[in-house]
């Protein structure tokens, strides 16, 4: 761990243990147990989304790689007006990649694409619903954030929800999950794992994710040393930086510096503490080519495909509520043909999911899905 990263959960650990005395826990709550709230702090104005009542910071317990208990964060928005019957519906947001350092966190910094986010949780918050956005494991916390373990996200998310239904009764136990990107993926694992990890207490309804990385895993395997020696867009290269990042957390016993050059290391190191916009222009700047970065092949690792498949693979099935996937066909930041195949694996295999294309790239997607992902998510709370 850096030097760093180390000041920066410091701070982050002394803060939230300074809000316990303002904030009691969640009657009846374990004492550390996940969806146990730690602490409340007010958000930045960086990280207020306009438009909001009231905003707020959550500090709660959940889980990260290994299945590890840690203390993570949250952002909490409310609508206007007064909560109906039974509270505000909840959604949780899945927020797309900000990097990995902690002042990138969502609750810290706000979202990387602020007009586009705003526009769309803004939209949400005016039809009625409270907004639950989770940090994920890592970000403004202790710890190493194990960027696209799906199974750690899908344990923030819910755990995010808990926190803030046990905190704020004007929240309806109802909710659904929508994300985009790396919260697409997110939000497709919590839509697999919601009832299951969320118990009795929640009243999971259903699932939105535009931009879903299906089948990372099969593009993942190829990194080495023979790829040929052009340069990725900034973005693309800045995701692969941010997979090495996560697999040496979640598995470090791997070894993943062992198989990168002097260049790659210090692009991993540097990835390990960037966010996205800081390391995309540093990566446009200088042009490395991914290949350059790696002395073996990644595949070198055994059963490289199953690892990688347990820890970013989606599920294929498990489904017991609705989920849309909305996906824009000119989007190049996933792999648009592999997303189109998930939904057919899932269609192939009798689960809940329908699919939804527009004519738009990654991130206009967000926003072009609203006229289906509006009343597809009303139906859900009706």
């Amino acid at each position: 761990m850096r030097i760093s990263k180390i000041a920066a959960t410091s701070l982050a650990v002394v803060a939230a243990t300074a809000a316990v005395s303002l904030v009691p826990a969640a009657a009846g709550a374990r004492p550390g147990a996940a969806g146990t709230v730690v602490g409340v702090e007010a958000l930045s104005a960086a990280a207020t989304l306009p438009g909001s009542a009231r905003a707020e910071r959550l500090i709660y317990r959940s889980t990260t790689a290994g299945d590890q208990p840690t203390t993570t964060s949250a952002a909490v928005y409310f609508p206007s007006g007064t909560a109906p019957e039974g509270g505000w519906p909840v959604i949780a947001w899945a927020h797309g990649t900000v990097g990995l350092g902690d002042d990138c966190a969502y609750s810290v910094a706000g979202p990387a694409a602020v007009e586009r986010d705003w526009a769309y949780l803004g939209t949400w918050l005016d039809q009625g619903y409270a907004v639950v956005a989770a940090d994920y494991a890592g970000l403004g916390g202790p710890g190493e954030h194990p960027y696209l373990n799906g199974i750690v996200e899908a344990h923030n998310v819910v755990d995010a929800v808990h926190a803030a239904t046990a905190q704020y009764p004007d929240l309806s136990n109802k909710w659904a999950v929508v994300g985009q990107s790396q919260g697409g993926g997110a939000a497709v694992f919590t839509a697999r794992y919601a009832t299951e990890f969320g118990g009795p207490t929640l009243d999971y309804r259903g699932a939105v994710g535009t931009g879903v990385p299906a089948y990372i895993e099969d593009v993942i395997q190829l990194l080495g040393p023979g790829m040929p020696p052009i340069a990725l867009s900034s973005h693309l290269s800045a995701y692969v930086l941010y997979i090495l990042n996560g697999l040496r957390t979640t598995f470090p016993d791997l070894d993943i510096e062992s198989l990168l050059t002097d260049s790659g290391r210090t692009w991993v190191d540097r990835a390990a503490t960037a966010c996205i916009g800081p390391l995309g222009d540093e990566l446009a700047a200088a042009e490395p080519s991914v290949g350059s970065m790696f002395t073996r092949p990644l595949s070198s690792i055994p059963d490289l495909h199953g690892l990688l498949s347990r820890y970013m693979g989606l599920p294929e099935s498990g489904y017991d509520r609705p989920l849309l996937l909305a996906q824009g066909l000119r989007d190049t930041d996933v792999v648009t043909p592999e997303t189109l195949r998930f939904a057919a694996v899932l269609e192939a295999n009798r689960q809940p999911a329908t699919l939804r294309t527009y004519p738009t790239d990654h991130d206009a997607t967000v926003n072009a899905s609203l006229p289906d992902s509006l009343p597809f998510v009303r139906g859900l709370f009706a």
